[in-house]
């Protein structure tokens, strides 16, 4: 399918598209990076398909790993000085660069779209109460092309079928990995298990 490309109106931040991916470019990585621009045309043909904002989903999609490298003790000072959930603490960048990075787009950028901000918070652990550009960030970033991992045909197959259950498929995936490899699970995954997987 052919790239999705869209001028920003500037309804939600005031930055045009290329701006912001000059701010995400410099914030990050080179891989990293790409895997942004990668994640952002996987969201944007889902919510092409599913009638979803378009810029919202750009939006988040580019600024969803704007944490991500930030220095650990950075990041721990800004739970602590933002009085975020310490209990984050425990558990390290792969849950606290989600919070923070929405934290940090509204503080250094103005954006206050409560669905964007939802969808950088809740990517990685996901949320009992998802909204659609929330839905498609947190699939996109599982499923984007040159991810690799195991299920992860059968969650592109379901999210071009049907968000709510890839959404299952994914959130049951990713918890019996970290059962298997007998890693912490941060309590708000189970939360999100419990709302998409268990009784469905």
């Amino acid at each position: 399918m052919s790239k999705i490309e869209l001028n920003y109106q500037n309804k939600y931040i005031r930055l045009s598209r290329n701006e912001l991916i000059a701010v995400i470019r410099d914030s990050m990585s080179r891989s990293r990076f790409k895997h942004v621009l990668r994640v952002e045309q996987t969201a944007l043909k889902l919510a092409d398909k599913y009638n979803v904002d378009l810029e919202k989903v750009s939006i988040a999609a580019l600024t969803h790993d704007y944490a991500k490298e930030r220095p650990d003790a950075e990041m721990r000072d800004l739970i602590i000085s933002e009085s975020l959930e310490l209990e984050m603490l425990q558990f390290g960048s792969n849950i606290w660069h989600g919070p923070l990075g929405a934290l940090l787009m509204k503080n250094e950028y103005d954006l206050l779209d409560e669905e964007i901000l939802e969808a950088i918070k809740l990517h990685t652990i996901g949320g009992p109460m998802m909204g659609e550009v929330a839905q498609i960030i947190y699939i996109a970033d599982y499923i984007e092309p040159k991810r690799s991992h195991s299920g992860v045909e059968k969650a592109r197959e379901l999210a071009n079928k049907d968000l709510i259950k890839a959404i299952s498929y994914i959130t049951n995936q990713t918890l019996k990995y970290l059962v298997k490899k007998k890693k912490k699970i941060y309590p708000k995954a189970i939360e999100t298990y419990n709302a998409w997987v268990a009784d469905n």
